[in-house]
């Protein structure tokens, strides 16, 4: 039995190691959660989701009609957003044929649908990590894109919303190694911007906010309204439990 408990500890301290040390050892951006709370927000992200994201990304367990649920009207996901169906019940799924997409980017772009729920590591919530990765592209002419990015490196993934943000090249400086002053090791030392895209740096930052925003909805639609029951259960326990109280000293007030 000892055994067994020794093996289970150093397997999870294995995995401790590994999971900090899987492109988390710093902490990412945070992701601004109020945008969760905010409709506008929300339907921008799911514009900039069907716009730049669908194309080659599905998310297969996300019906269009669920928009309805951020203040969307059926006509107006018809109209703006329906473009890879024609039924406004439909899952949102992609035309492009897995075989191909294997040929071109070298493995099938993942689905998106509970992306946001899945990159939760050491440096933070998933959505502080797509928040922080979509932010986080630059330009290298050593990758097969042309792309790179600082929290994914070497991504086969290019820069699909390098329109909106523009084009940049990272800036790195050679440092002497903390821990072996014999050896040096590259540093960020920030970005330059190269040609400058439709939206400022800050209006790309909010953009980029309220697409993790959809992405984080799309992964639990009912999220909100769990939050908000969550409260009122709170508040009913905490109330419940006053009154059990008092019910409890009245009912053995007279017994010895």
């Amino acid at each position: 039995m000892k055994r067994l408990i020794a093996l289970l500890m150093a397997a999870f301290a294995i995995l401790g190691v590994a999971r900090a040390s899987d492109g988390a050892s710093t902490a990412w951006d945070k992701f601004p959660q109020q945008k969760m709370t905010d409709l506008g927000a929300l339907q921008n992200g799911a514009r900039l989701f069907v716009n730049y994201c669908l194309n080659c990304h599905a998310a297969s367990y996300m019906r269009y009609n669920r928009l309805r649920d951020i203040g969307l009207t059926e006509a107006q996901i018809k109209q703006n957003l329906l473009f890879a169906t024609d039924r406004v019940g439909d899952t949102m799924k992609v035309a492009l044929d897995p075989r191909h997409a294997k040929e071109w980017f070298g493995a099938q772009p993942p689905d998106l649908s509970v992306i946001a729920r899945s990159r939760a590591g050491a440096g933070g919530s998933g959505a502080d990590y797509l928040y922080t990765y979509l932010r986080s592209y630059y330009r290298d002419d050593t990758t097969l894109t042309g792309w790179n990015n600082l929290v994914f490196p070497h991504v086969g993934m290019p820069n699909v919303l390098w329109e909106l943000q523009g084009q940049r090249s990272a800036r790195f400086v050679e440092m002497k190694d903390a821990h072996d002053p014999g050896k040096s090791v590259h540093r960020f030392a920030g970005f330059e911007q190269i040609t400058p895209g439709k939206l400022s740096a800050h209006a790309y930052d909010e953009a980029v906010g309220d697409l993790v925003a959809y992405l984080q909805w799309m992964g639990e639609p009912t999220q909100n309204q769990r939050l908000r029951i969550g409260v009122w259960v709170l508040l009913f326990l905490a109330l419940f439990t006053v009154i059990s109280w008092r019910l409890n000293a009245a009912y053995w007030k007279d017994v010895k």
